[in-house]
């Protein structure tokens, strides 16, 4: 049998067996699962369990195994335990209550109380589409959502391309005043910044519902709920509406590689066990996140996460998802001290099978539950097949992100003098991945903007950035900043294989890092918010900086580049210049710090060609070197046709073939 997977790369022939054997533990898993019916019908845990209002009652129904007695408690009963709001035990691990239709009403608050052997406690319930915090008490509830009027969404998603341009955003922290933003502030103020930056596809971060702020999202307790920090469910509705409406995707961070420890908020000791959810014993602690890990071998994991996948596309019509921690979920060791430096490493026995197959059969079922829908996998061993088609012996992802791009950035900007950076070395690094996988480029996101850290803007202007940036006082550390901030943008995105991806700010260079309100900066909002003042100042140089962010976005969109093969055409170390090709459309860096080039010739197409983009055009604060009004006309020499240009010191621009 010829597996695609292998035949695009004989490396892998050793590991056939191991490659063979997950794909068909997928197929008998969806298979077992399915029992002859498509893989989305088995995916309906929310609208079995949780609360559900028919014409006649409301119906609570939740599996709790180790449980021995279980009530719904509430502002109805006033928070006292109450046999009629006692569950019945139906058999197989279900409890159930049947309640007349004016028990529980639009915006009441309710949760569980639970016993089991040698215990008991209150739980929120774990399929609670919506639950919210007192701000007095800080404590959380389970908060019923039946409006009369709930939000019905108008427009239908965008269509689906083989190319991605994300905005990754945070909600919380969109705003420039220090607080908390909302769903509405977002669609209102943000989304229209979006639309002209021109990305197609917005990647919102923090939705599900997260007990500490700090988390980024990522520490999820009810993972059916949308964060009630940032508004209602129909304000999220609504805002993927416009979305819509604008002609942007919405795609979602989605955290299925890991758990809240929280036991009252969130899903640990649900019914009082370990290891309802999560493996028991040291296998269910995650030894660096401080949380609990899921238990992908057990029917009743995957049937609550294939649905919370179901849930989130067909309630909210998200168009797709980023799955957070993939590498955590592929290995045993969670990916932890492996240096990932041969295919040994990523097939030997540290694979986690159970969660192989759990993610084969979450793409398998968004996929058929939308056609269109988009996932990519947040994962950074570099795992061959992660983002190549289940039948091809893959895992099914639509992208995976190149996350050695940013390490890659940090490294050569910490480590090496302007003069030594080596263009051929950049263009490997920015261009190595594999053909059989679409890949997302990026040159920084919210990781490398973290407290602790550094954006490249920060790494590259320093201290001068809080006193410099205007433009009647920039210094030579702000001008080679400014133009190598450019520079590392646009050859970021012009080496992506099939996708670009930038954190909201980062596109204008967004000063300093974020840092969440904690205990240790006194509950301070400043740094977990944006600065968009500095970017619509047109006497700052951000401003500028988000003008050339726009432009080569635009110019990727409209003219499909990321589609088009890349072709090297010369890499001359000790010139630091780099040229290559994609379809129609000619790249050149000059890395040189010191030298600019005339006459810089190299053998193409005869033809004529005009500068489209430019970053050392004074629209983006660069010193107008290039004639950008002259059409290029290649020369004749030795019966080869050459094109000669100025190429001058730290600039990139892109020419079109007439």
């Amino acid at each position: 049998m010829n597996i695609p997977l292998i035949v695009n790369d004989p490396y892998l022939k050793p590991f056939t067996d191991t490659i063979k054997n997950r794909t068909d533990k997928a197929k008998h898993k969806e298979k077992e699962l399915s029992k002859g019916k498509k893989l989305s019908d088995f995916a309906d845990a929310h609208q079995y369990y949780g609360l559900h209002k028919t014409s006649k009652d409301q119906i609570y129904r939740d599996r709790l195994p180790n449980a021995t007695e279980v009530f719904l408690i509430g502002e109805f009963s006033d928070w006292q335990l109450k046999d009629e709001y006692k569950l019945t035990n139906k058999g197989n691990d279900e409890f159930e209550i049947k309640l007349k239709l004016n028990i529980l009403n639009h915006l009441d608050l309710y949760r569980l109380f639970i016993r089991w052997q040698g215990g008991s406690g209150d739980r929120i319930p774990a399929y609670a589409k919506r639950v919210v915090q007192d701000k007095d008490t800080n404590i959380f509830n389970a908060q019923v959502w039946e409006p009369e009027k709930p939000y019905k969404q108008k427009h239908k998603s965008p269509e689906k391309k083989d190319s991605i341009l994300v905005y990754e955003a945070h909600i919380g922290m969109a705003s420039e005043d220090g607080k908390v933003a909302s769903f509405n502030e977002f669609a209102e103020t943000i989304l229209p910044r979006i639309v002209k930056l021109g990305y197609d596809t917005i990647q919102l971060m923090a939705i599900q519902e997260h007990p500490y702020y700090g988390s980024f999202g990522y520490h999820v307790s009810n993972f059916y709920a949308v964060s009630s920090r940032f508004g209602t469910p129909d304000d999220l509705k609504k805002l993927i509406d416009k979305a819509h409406k604008n002609g942007i995707r919405v795609i979602m961070d989605i955290v299925h590689s890991h758990a809240v420890k929280n036991e009252v908020e969130g899903i640990s000791r649900y019914d009082g066990s370990e290891y309802q959810f999560f493996h028991a014993g040291e296998r269910g602690q995650h030894p660096a996140w401080d949380s609990r890990c899921f238990d992908y071998s057990k029917d009743e994991v995957i049937h609550f996460l294939l649905s919370n996948c179901k849930f989130w596309l067909e309630e909210y019509n998200f168009d797709g998802f980023r799955f957070d921690g993939v590498t955590s979920m592929l290995y045993l060791n969670h990916g932890l001290g492996t240096d990932f430096s041969s295919y040994y490493d990523y097939y030997n026995f540290n694979q986690d099978e159970d969660a192989i197959t759990y993610l084969s059969l979450a793409n398998k079922l968004i996929h058929e539950v939308n056609p269109n829908a988009v996932t990519i996998a947040e994962e950074m061993s570099g795992m061959p097949g992660i983002a190549t088609a289940i039948k091809n012996g893959g895992i099914g992802f639509d992208f995976r992100l190149a996350m050695g791009i940013p390490d890659f950035w940090i490294k050569v900007i910490k480590e090496q003098k302007d003069e030594n950076w080596h263009v051929a070395e950049i263009f490997h690094r920015l261009t190595d991945k594999r053909n059989d996988e679409k890949t997302i480029n990026y040159s920084e996101s919210h990781d490398q903007a973290l407290v602790g850290d550094k954006t490249i803007i920060f790494r590259l202007a320093d201290a001068d950035m809080y006193h410099f940036m205007h433009l009647e006082n920039m210094t030579d550390i702000i001008e080679r900043a400014i133009a190598l901030h450019k520079m590392i943008q646009l050859i970021t995105l012009a080496t992506a294989q099939s996708g670009y991806l930038n954190f909201m700010g980062n596109e204008f260079g967004h000063p300093e890092w974020i840092d969440f309100p904690r205990k240790e900066n006194n509950w301070s909002y400043h740094y977990a918010r944006r600065q968009w003042g500095l970017a619509n100042n047109k006497e700052l140089a951000y401003h500028y900086l988000q003008l050339f962010n726009t432009e080569i976005i635009h110019l990727f969109k409209c003219k499909n580049i990321l589609t088009e093969k890349i072709e090297l055409l010369s890499d001359k170390a000790y010139d630091q210049v780099l040229i290559f090709k994609r379809a129609n459309y000619f790249f050149f860096f000059n890395f040189n710090p010191f030298t600019s080039f005339t006459d810089y010739g190299f053998e193409t197409e005869k033809g004529k060609y005009k500068v489209i983009i430019n970053s050392d055009d004074e629209t983006y604060l660069g010193q107008s070197r290039i004639n950008t009004e002259m059409i290029y006309k290649t020369v004749k020499e030795n019966k080869k046709d050459y094109l000669k240009l100025y190429i001058p010191t730290r600039t990139c621009f892109v020419l079109e073939k007439l």
